[in-house]
């Protein structure tokens, strides 16, 4: 605010007099008897005049100093308030700056109860007071006041409204002593609540029975012993009608039906299944017919380019925001697949879910299993299609049996018996050891591959391989070396050499290791700039194997080779990559884009035969992609829990053409021949004779 500073000038009071004796206690007890009578009618002390007074030390200033004006400025900021205050955002995963800092600063509190005056608590108050003026009439008992005061007449006493020179009587209100305030309730909370009322009525009882029985080996086997009788009754044929033909009625023929009914009500199952299966091949007639017959003949003019024909959507309730984190098609029945549902975020872990779906039946899946933690890999045994092993998102391993009624797992691993600490990438079944027990191994993001062995009824693990960086230590304390693990996030066995096996890491490496050997690897191949997603061998050819990883690159590989034979470049982050299992050259691949690639190295090595988005949204993300071992189709799974099956067209699937007087050759040995011819175009002849390959020897595409 601004202010004009005076200081030549100052009032007496402001300033202290120079000189001024001190008045002695007889002199200032006058003084206080003197102010305490009163001061004559017409003289006031503070109308008098009052003497200004300079200090001896007054700076002498001139007008244009006194006239210069000083602007301060108020503020009602508190000083002592902090202004670095910092918190974490969790929107921003980041240390945030505190803006606003509160700057209010209460030094009392105190909480006040204020009533109108004309408000019916407010006169009630006053009149326990005696404040409430003028004359107050209670003529009848209903017109008292609520805490029952009372008015009598004294005669002989002066009344309330009395007035001394007047004298006129008055009623006068009877002066009630007031209540102690520090041992005082109010009548409300004196009053009762309200008493509970019981409510009954009389029934007639259930009838009640006592019943007992005795329960041993000859109850039990009786009791076999009758069941088997009633099935072997159902399985007789009904017997030709006796020498008097009598004509059956129909109350006969249903009493007949009912002793011959079975009770079990699951015998319908299989019938009602097979009802639901026609109800849906009715309702996607279309889709079935093109799942059959369908062959795109617009292909003859696209030369060498192929599409994909969506056919059903499976999908179901209980699996939407979970993403797709698995698919494998079932060995035994080929209409048959499993899904996997979790989800990749770290921050939306809650449950997953292990899905079988047919494609006689797209509206349901056939089987469901829940879990608590998301489950993120699975793999159906070979030789025992009901044995499904899981990996799960906490670390855990399990095992389902589809003819096992729970949907609880049969097996699962636990901290005791030695389960990962990260999650579980990958599971895949091994043929039975030597005592017959089914095996599988598991890779994890904690550097340890694990083969789990059912034993009796127990998960028995051995660590088979820790992955590591070769040659990286780090210091620890004391000078101490540690060494670093790393981290496996993908693996697949050699189909051919049963000890043989690849692991992909987060690091981008991929070691080609071995059962036998479980301190160092085979050999190791830098193979990505960011993490493996996938490593598969080709089904054909046994040295060929294909990976595919977030820095939007798929390699094939010779595994005597260190650089890759081919490398593709898809433009977008690769999640999953399969190889066809009719053609060794033919291979497809997903893009967290929403597209699938499909690619016939035969028919063109440098782009793919079909690119073709299979997702209606933009931001959909493809996270698998498999085959079917039979039928001329692919599945893919998505991020919203979403699988699509699509039938690859005439141009995705050529045979070799039949020349004239001669039989086509078909086999495993014309796949791998096929797949030689390629491999030797790239090939320099050095790497034909054995030796190692120069790096800058490769084709890239």
């Amino acid at each position: 605010m601004p202010t004009k500073q005076r200081q030549n000038v100052a009032a007496v009071g402001q300033i202290p007099k120079p000189n001024v004796l001190k008045p002695s206690k007889a002199a200032s007890k006058k003084k206080d008897d003197d102010d305490s009578t009163d001061v004559g009618d017409g003289v006031e002390e503070w109308t008098q005049a009052k003497t200004l007074i300079k200090p001896r030390d007054q700076l002498e200033l001139t007008e244009a100093e006194l006239n210069e004006e000083f602007t301060r400025i108020l503020t009602a900021n508190n000083p002592h308030a902090p202004q670095n205050i910092v918190r974490y955002s969790f929107k921003e995963r980041a240390y945030k700056a505190v803006s606003m800092v509160e700057q209010l600063a209460v030094h009392f509190s105190l909480d006040g109860n204020l009533l109108h005056k004309d408000s019916d608590e407010a006169r009630r108050q006053k009149l326990r007071m005696g404040g409430l003026e003028g004359p107050t009439h209670i003529d009848s008992p209903a017109a008292e006041p609520a805490d029952n005061m009372e008015t009598e007449e004294h005669p002989g006493t002066p009344a309330a409204g009395d007035e001394g020179a007047d004298g006129e009587d008055a009623p006068k209100l009877k002066e009630r002593k007031l209540t102690n305030q520090f041992n005082f309730s109010e009548r409300a909370s004196q009053s009762l609540n309200n008493p509970l009322r019981e409510r009954a009525c009389q029934t007639e009882p259930p009838p009640r029975e006592v019943f007992s029985a005795s329960a041993n080996q000859w109850e039990i086997y009786d009791a076999y012993v009758e069941e088997l009788k009633k099935q072997q009754k159902l399985k007789e044929k009904p017997k030709a009608p006796a020498s008097k033909k009598e004509e059956e009625t129909p109350s006969r023929r249903r009493m007949g039906a009912t002793e011959s009914q079975s009770d079990d009500i699951s015998k319908l199952a299989k019938s009602c299944k097979i009802m639901e299966r026609m109800v849906n091949q009715n309702s996607f007639d279309d889709v079935t017919q093109d799942f059959k017959y369908f062959e795109d003949p617009a292909d003859e003019f696209r030369g060498q380019e192929g599409t994909l024909m969506p056919l059903w959507k499976f999908q179901q309730e209980q699996a939407k925001g979970l993403a797709v984190t698995a698919l494998c098609w079932n060995p035994n029945y080929k209409d048959l697949f499993a899904v996997a549902h979790g989800s990749y975020d770290f921050m939306k872990q809650n449950r997953g879910l292990v899905l079988f779906y047919s494609l006689k039946n797209p509206s349901f899946p056939e089987y469901l299993f829940s879990a608590d933690s998301g489950v993120m890999c699975l793999d159906l045994h070979r030789d025992h299609p009901y044995l499904v092993a899981a990996g799960f998102y906490d670390g855990n391993v399990a095992i389902y049996n589809l003819k096992a009624d729970t949907p609880q797992p049969s097996f699962i691993s636990s901290a005791k018996s030695g389960k990962h600490t990260d999650p579980v990438w990958q599971v895949k079944w091994q043929r039975d050891d030597m005592d017959n027990n089914p095996n599988f191994f598991s890779v994890s993001s904690d550097g340890r591959v694990v083969s789990w062995t059912l034993v009796k009824d127990e998960l028995v693990h051995s660590d088979v391989i820790k992955l590591s960086f070769s040659g990286t230590t780090a210091s620890g304390p004391e000078g101490l070396r540690l060494h670093i693990h790393g981290s496996g996030t993908a693996f697949d066995f050699h189909w051919q050499t049963e000890y043989l096996y690849l692991v992909g890491t987060e690091e981008g490496n991929i070691h080609k290791c071995s059962k036998a050997y479980s301190s160092k690897f085979l050999d190791t191949y830098e193979a990505h700039s960011m993490a493996v997603d996938t490593v598969r061998w080709n089904p054909f050819h046994p040295k060929v194997f294909i990976s595919c990883s977030s820095d939007w690159t798929v390699k094939i590989w010779q595994h005597d080779v260190k650089s890759p034979m081919f490398v593709f470049d898809l433009s977008a982050p690769v999640a999953d990559v399969a190889w066809a299992p009719y053609s060794s050259t033919v291979f497809a691949a997903v893009t967290v884009d929403g597209k699938v690639h499909v690619f016939d190295l035969s028919v063109n090595k440098y782009e793919a035969l079909c690119q073709q988005p299979v997702v209606a949204k933009k931001k959909t993300k493809l996270t698998h992609v498999e085959f079917n071992p039979v039928y001329p189709i692919l599945i893919v799974g998505d991020d919203r829990g979403y699988v699509t099956s699509l039938k690859l067209s005439p141009n995705l699937r050529k045979m070799p053409k039949e020349k004239k007087g001669q039989e086509a050759q078909k086999g495993p040995e014309v796949e791998v021949a096929k797949l030689d011819k390629l491999l030797a175009l790239v090939r320099e002849p050095d790497i034909q004779q054995g030796e190692t390959e120069s790096p800058t020897h490769r084709a890239e595409y």
